[in-house]
């Protein structure tokens, strides 16, 4: 009784975050949180095979130089992490650090926070096992991505059914990746096939991100035409309808009832049921018209009508034709997946197989792993400069301490001296000393000799007594019999010169700190601006523009500036602080030349 008490509380202990790992092949995993709840998707019904698309990039990951060249080795796997699940890979570009990668869910819970999916990466040896096929359940009967890399769309599902007329343009800067735009004057045809023949029974979905560029006369989305009819989604100036002609020629078309807003990327979707056909508009249903409607075969176009007349003038993104009436739970997963929200899924936090128990990384660390290359290299930048400012308010302190105790030294045993020789203390220079006073930083360490080396002061002395020596022309020790005027001045002159040399000495280098002081928080601006572009970039390339997928982006963006400051501000005091020990300096000198003056003419007066 007692030892399973005691293995029951062991296991109580164990962390709740430790869980298995799906294969030891693999380095890496991220978790993926499926937020169905009221502030997330919002979703009311319980959905089956959804295929939900994964935006990678800077502001929800941060580990592209982790995984393979063209993601060969990521993985997704069910809560369970022991389910592989179906994926396939639209775009993986790791240089641009952004991926678009489709997941099926077998099972999507209505109301919850708390359902999750692995994304298994660092595998070095693994091989690609994404399938587009099996992506999408047999009711798929087309999705186009629309690459850039192929010459016209290609169908992600099992039917191939491709185009075999293409005349619009590809475009990489799309809602979700790459799409296509319409000029008005062509579109493209999808043939006809057992896969695409719309039967009201089973239902019938097309559905695509659409943009408006302006006001169309009566333009055309998506037409068909066949024997037993023409079915027809259209845009008349801001207005969304569908239309269906019969045979004979009898129309039946939705109400005018929505209106797209120019500029801006919406879900548009039609579907046909048994005696409806429903127009949808960012997952409500907008408008719809009661009228039988036959079995449909033929040609599908996009973007023109099926005479290439009435063409549609803008974008075109993630085109499906599904075999079923699709509802709204299924059109808001969508959206909530795909749109600019894309508040399905939250993107946790990353993991290795011995970090797991830890939770991953912490704050610091997950700003610094959403850096951009470009914010990496400025602030690398920016701690060199850090460094060697520190180097140089460390040695110029070292230095200054240095000078003002010599300089303190000197004038105490000068000022002993009295009204005795001024020359008493004048001494040549050994090579030594003229080796450390042509290196500062020797200087600042090892000090003054034994005749005041690390003081300017005594330089000036030993610059003045020469200066003396050669003007009254006797040997040292001995007094002269007169200084004029003119001497005395020209001594002065010659001290006032050793001054400015140095004040030089004594300031150099300081330049280095003003150049930390201003530069530094320019630098780190530049980098931010910078990380802010690259963001809003990735943001127009994945079409993610969540909170989720900004704030991650500028909070390493503003890491930059941070870096600027961090230099920046210790330059700051210590520049202020070395300044004014320089200017003490600088004030003993100048007080020490019109007291050498005076004494020398004195005593040589």
């Amino acid at each position: 009784m007692l030892r399973s008490l005691f293995l029951s509380l062991i296991l109580l202990l164990i962390p709740l975050s430790s869980q298995a790992w799906w294969n030891e092949g693999w380095s890496y995993r991220k978790e993926i949180i499926l937020d169905t709840s009221a502030t997330g998707a919002n979703l009311t019904g319980d959905l089956q095979n959804v295929p939900v698309l994964v935006r990678l990039h800077t502001g929800n990951f941060g580990y592209f130089l982790d995984i393979e060249p063209k993601g060969e080795d990521i993985r997704f796997v069910a809560a369970d992490d022991k389910t592989p699940l179906k994926y396939h890979v639209e775009r993986f570009d790791a240089i641009n650090e952004m991926a678009l990668i489709w997941v099926l869910l077998p099972e999507v819970k209505a109301g919850s926070n708390t359902e999750t999916i692995w994304m298994y990466y660092g595998s070095p040896a693994a091989v690609a096992a994404d399938d587009s096929n099996g992506t999408y359940d047999p009711q798929y009967a087309l999705v186009h991505h629309f690459d850039t890399e192929e010459q016209a769309p290609v169908d992600a599902t099992t039917y191939n059914n491709n185009v075999y007329v293409f005349n619009a343009e590809m475009n990489s800067a799309s809602m979700i990746g790459d799409g296509v735009t319409f000029n008005g004057v062509a579109g493209y045809t999808i043939a006809d096939s057992p896969a695409l023949q719309m039967d009201p029974v089973k239902g019938w979905t097309l559905s695509a991100w659409l943009k408006l560029d302006a006001e169309q006369a009566d333009a055309v989305v998506f037409e068909r035409a066949g024997d037993a009819g023409q079915l027809t989604l259209g845009i008349d100036g801001l207005d969304l309808y569908a239309r269906l002609k019969d045979a004979a020629g009898a129309s039946a078309e939705t109400p005018r009832s929505a209106q797209l807003i120019p500029g801006n990327w919406h879900h548009v979707a039609l579907s046909i049921g048994a005696g409806r056909i429903s127009l949808f508009l960012d997952g409500n249903e907008v408008a719809y018209v009661d009228t039988p409607v036959p079995v449909m075969q033929g040609d599908i176009t996009i973007g023109t009508a099926v005479t290439y007349k009435n063409g549609f003038i803008g974008s075109l993104d993630e085109l499906n034709i599904v075999n079923s009436s699709m509802d709204a739970f299924r059109m808001q997963a969508i959206i909530s997946s795909q749109g600019p929200a894309a508040n399905l899924l939250v993107y946790g936090d990353d993991s290795s197989q011995e970090s797991e128990e830890s939770g991953g990384h912490s704050h610091f660390g997950f700003v610094m792993s959403k850096l951009t290359f470009d914010a990496k290299v400025v602030i690398v930048f920016l701690m060199i400069m850090s460094v060697i400012s520190w180097i140089v308010m460390i040695m110029k302190f070292l230095y200054l301490r240095r000078v003002a105790s010599d300089n303190k030294k000197f004038l105490k045993a000068y000022y002993e001296l009295g009204t005795g020789d001024p020359a008493m203390l004048d001494q040549d220079d050994t090579d030594m000393d003229e080796e450390l006073d042509d290196a500062p930083v020797a200087k600042a360490i090892f000090g003054q000799h034994d005749h005041f080396q690390s003081s300017p002061i005594y330089h000036m002395y030993h610059r003045g007594i020469a200066e003396v020596k050669a003007r009254m022309g006797v040997a040292a020790g001995a007094q002269a019999t007169a200084m004029n005027e003119q001497s005395a001045e020209a001594i002065r002159a010659a001290l006032g010169a050793d001054l400015v040399r140095e004040s030089q000495k004594i300031n150099s280098k300081m330049v280095l700190l003003t150049i930390a002081i201003s530069g530094g928080p320019f630098i780190g601006l530049f980098g931010t601006v910078v990380g802010v572009m690259i963001t809003f970039a990735e943001m127009a390339a994945t079409g993610d523009v969540s909170i989720a997928s900004i704030a991650p982006g500028m909070a390493a963006a503003l890491l930059a500036t941070v870096a600027g400051l961090w230099v920046a501000i210790p330059a700051l005091f210590g520049y202020n602080y070395l300044g004014s020990m320089v200017k003490d300096i600088s004030a003993d000198m100048r007080v020490f030349i019109d007291e050498f003056v005076t004494r020398v003419a004195e005593y040589y007066g």
